[in-house]
């Protein structure tokens, strides 16, 4: 604070107390109490504002650099996207490049035998099994029997194809 030593502090003191007087004297000094308290607290809001505003500096400054640095690496990132990359490679494995086909069929696609084997396979068949109507409440064993059997039944039904006996 002030550089005062406890003599000048007792001479204003003496001072006061003939000045102001016995009676009036504590009255002044809590005034004088309030009054400081008041001081410091302004200096302190004004501080911790003067804080808060370098901060949202500091932190706009940070933004920015963040910024700076995602803008530099978005441009690395768009042109390394290895998910395209996969899925390009996967379609030219796939499809035949836009000259090679001549519509018999029978092409070898990038020197593959097993593509074109592939290729020649009939469609698959497509099998759907009938889902099993719920067991009744009478007969609860039997009917999850019946309910195992028939999709079996039905299945192998399927799987003898016309034409081709085991």
């Amino acid at each position: 604070m002030l550089d005062m030593s406890w003599g000048e502090m007792m001479v204003i003191g003496a001072v006061a107390l003939i000045v102001i007087g016995p009676k009036d004297l504590p009255k002044a000094l809590r005034t004088l109490g309030q009054m400081t308290g008041k001081v410091r607290r302004m200096a302190s809001e004004f501080q911790n504002q003067f804080n808060e505003a370098m901060r949202e500096a500091e932190l706009d400054e940070a933004k920015q650099q963040i910024q700076g640095l995602n803008d530099s690496v978005g441009g690395l990132t768009r042109s390394f996207d290895p998910v395209r990359t996969i899925r390009d490679e996967l379609k030219g494995a796939i499809e035949p490049p836009a000259g090679a086909a001549d519509g018999t069929g029978s092409e070898v696609i990038g020197g593959s035998q097993a593509e074109s084997d592939l290729a020649s396979l009939p469609p698959a068949v497509d099998i759907h099994l009938p889902l099993p109507a719920p067991p009744s409440a009478a007969d609860a064993a039997e009917s999850v029997a019946t309910a195992i059997q028939q999709p079996a039944e039905d299945l192998a039904k399927r799987a003898e194809m016309p034409g081709e006996k085991a």
